[in-house]
């Protein structure tokens, strides 16, 4: 019994050194491979060579074309990001001007008169009803195809222009998400606000597709705008588009003035007509003084307004047989506005997030 016991307990201690040295032995192995499993890791997520990404952005922007994908232009996007935070502002400015090249090139398609006519019809169909499946779509081009498939994307959209004319544009929110974020205060209060202004276009069939409420409200955000920023790069365009949206709403636009003749109240358009009130009795600065204005012309007489109004022998002479052209004509010198003649603008503040030369 006693050498069993003792033959047992050697066993056992036996088995316990072997354990024991069995542990001691994978302690070294187990940390060499934690060690292994964390280098791999490093690799996976190396950072990015920043300078090389900003030293090749240009050209990867420019090489952009209408064979590249939407996840192409999204990289080439965040690369933008990336590195405007490194620029100074001229080169900021050239990135965003070489960005509408790029999208240029990205959305350029060239169509037969076929496929011309089945887009037209396809996209006008999407516009009025966007879940509509149309069998013309294989008639459609190749790339055309794609967009559509992947409008949304990459601030790709269609935009319906009226008079059965749909295009492809850039969202006016790219600039607004893209750039406005490093950009000076000045600048990126006028693209944000200009790329909400120009979510929908100005004209839709011809006639404006705003009411006197908003159209009231954009010429005060303008006006505000070169008071508080009389610096900005972009001074010019804020009073051009003060000026047009202050027009929109004493005038009207050309082919549809707000009145006729200008000779009472009842010939105003009574949504114009209400907002000028309003505008009248408040306290918004030029704005203000201008409605306020309207309605002593409104109330004048044809001699009154002649008599207060002097136009140059010229022009009176010229306009004393068009009655409605000639109280516009008295009306512009009175308000101090400047018309704009929106179908043959040089300058096109209405599409995008800041304005560029047509």
């Amino acid at each position: 019994m006693k050498l069993s016991y003792k033959l047992s307990h050697l066993i056992l201690c036996c088995t316990l050194i072997a354990l024991s040295s069995l542990l001691t032995a994978c302690e070294k192995p187990a940390a060499d491979i934690v060690q292994a499993a964390k280098e791999p890791q490093q690799s996976e997520h190396s950072v990015p060579d920043l300078g090389q990404i900003c030293q090749n952005l240009k050209k990867e922007m420019m090489a952009m074309d209408a064979q590249r994908t939407t996840l192409a232009i999204e990289q080439v996007n965040q690369d933008i990001r990336l590195c405007l935070p490194l620029m100074k502002p001229a080169e900021q400015k050239e990135l965003m001007q070489l960005s509408k090249q790029m999208y240029q090139q990205f959305l350029q398609l060239d169509r037969t008169s076929e496929q011309q006519h089945a887009f037209q019809t396809y996209a006008l169909d999407q516009s009025a009803y966007p879940t509509i499946q149309q069998s013309h779509f294989e008639q459609l081009n190749i790339r055309d195809q794609y967009l559509l498939r992947h409008k949304g994307q990459a601030y790709i959209e269609l935009i319906d222009q009226g008079d059965n004319k749909v295009t492809y544009r850039r969202n006016p929110q790219y600039l607004a998400k893209v750039f406005a974020p490093y950009l000076d205060q000045p600048e990126q209060k006028f693209i944000e606000n200009l790329a909400q202004q120009n979510a929908q276009p100005l004209f839709k069939n011809q006639k404006l597709n705003l009411d006197p409420e908003e159209i009231a409200k954009r010429a005060i955000f303008w006006q505000e705008y070169t008071r508080n920023y009389p610096e900005s790069p972009y001074i010019g365009d804020a009073h051009f588009l003060e000026n047009a949206y202050t027009s929109l709403l004493f005038l009207g636009p050309e082919n549809s003035p707000i009145s006729l003749n200008f000779e009472n109240a009842n010939e105003v358009d009574s949504a114009n007509w209400m907002v000028i009130e309003r505008l009248a009795d408040s306290d918004d600065g030029a704005l203000s003084t201008k409605a306020q204005k309207f309605e002593q012309f409104i109330n004048m007489s044809t001699e009154q307004r002649r008599q207060k109004i002097q136009l140059s022998v010229k022009e009176q002479t010229k306009l004393e047989n068009h009655p409605q052209l000639l109280a516009l004509s008295q009306l512009n010198q009175f308000l101090n506005l400047k018309p704009i003649d929106f179908k043959n603008l040089k300058k096109d503040c209405f599409s995008d997030a800041i304005c560029s030369a047509i």
